[in-house]
């Protein structure tokens, strides 16, 4: 009996699988922004949470690989995100409209980094440091 293991097979299976557990957490974080980005359909930070704790978790088994680009660049949207939008909550206060524009801006540039991630994990890049 052989116990020689296919190396790269095993490779090829560890990157489909850090792949797919991407793109879920692209898809959950898409969902997120487009809710942000229109009046009235937030589906609230539950899904956010989720897509974070899977990136952190799983960030470590991309070490290594061009998807480990791509799991810091989520971390570090949502990150930035959360930093903006508690900064910038004093707008509320001054009126709605300096909040409501600060918000919409926010959430546009989350959801333009998460699209821009979208479409260099399809095209198998890795994301710039």
């Amino acid at each position: 009996m052989s116990d020689i293991i296919d190396v790269q097979a095993v490779d090829r299976e560890k990157a489909e699988s850090l792949k797919t557990v991407g793109w879920i957490s692209y898809l959950l974080h898409l969902i997120v922004a487009v809710a942000a980005v229109i009046p009235g359909a937030q589906v609230g930070a539950g899904l956010l949470i989720v897509a974070l704790i899977v990136d952190l978790v799983k960030k470590d088994d991309a070490a290594g690989t061009w998807q480990a680009s791509h799991f810091s660049w989520r971390i570090r949207s949502v990150i930035w995100a959360a930093i903006l939008y508690v900064v910038t909550i004093p707008l509320w206060l001054l009126l709605v409209l300096p909040g409501w524009i600060a918000w919409g801006l926010i959430s546009i540039w989350f959801l333009y980094r998460i699209v821009r991630g979208m479409v260099r994990m399809n095209a198998s890049e890795a994301m710039p440091a």
